[in-house]
């Protein structure tokens, strides 16, 4: 219908019971207007008949995580209800980072810096990926050395993501 309709509406689908978990790679590649992959951790947690804490549900995002890079998505955590545990916040968004979420969601617009912080590069990070970038072009395209730690392409595919999602978060 959206496209019928000439709407060029992009969906954030939640991934929000174990059924979706188990289809979420056919989920994430079902539409080409599909962004990314929510995780809904609350709905799980309920659905799994466990707590809704990292190590529980920690095999849910993982799956969400694998699911959305092979379909080339974002994948959005769930968003830290407490608002009144701002350390618990950025320690979860920082393990959710980690883990391969692109971002997190947030219930209340006083945690968007907070995990803006987690999610965009830093200023340093983004320098070193340029340099590091840079030296690559002038090499043979196989391996580098440098600043004494071996680089690859994935090395390579990673900082020029980080270039690109510097760049988006930085276009306003």
């Amino acid at each position: 219908m959206l496209t019928a309709y000439k709407l060029s509406t992009r969906l954030h689908v939640i991934i929000e019971t174990n059924e979706a978990l188990e289809a979420a790679q056919e989920i994430a590649r079902s539409s080409d207007r599909i962004e990314a992959l929510f995780f809904g951790g609350v709905d799980m947690a309920a659905d799994l008949r466990c707590k809704s804490t990292w190590m529980a549900l920690q095999y849910a995002r993982s799956r969400i995580v694998h699911a959305a890079a092979t379909a080339g998505l974002d994948a959005i955590d769930v968003p830290y209800l407490d608002l009144n545990d701002r350390d618990g916040m950025l320690r979860e968004a920082a393990l959710s980072a980690e883990l391969g979420f692109t971002g997190k969601g947030a219930i209340h617009p006083k945690q968007i810096p907070d995990i803006n912080a987690c999610f965009v590069p830093d200023s340093a990070s983004v320098d070193h990926a340029r340099r590091v970038l840079e030296a690559f072009a002038k090499s043979d395209g196989g391996l580098l050395v440098f600043e004494g730690k071996l680089i690859e392409k994935p090395v390579i595919r990673s900082f020029a993501r980080m270039l690109e999602v510097h760049a988006v978060a930085n276009a306003h």
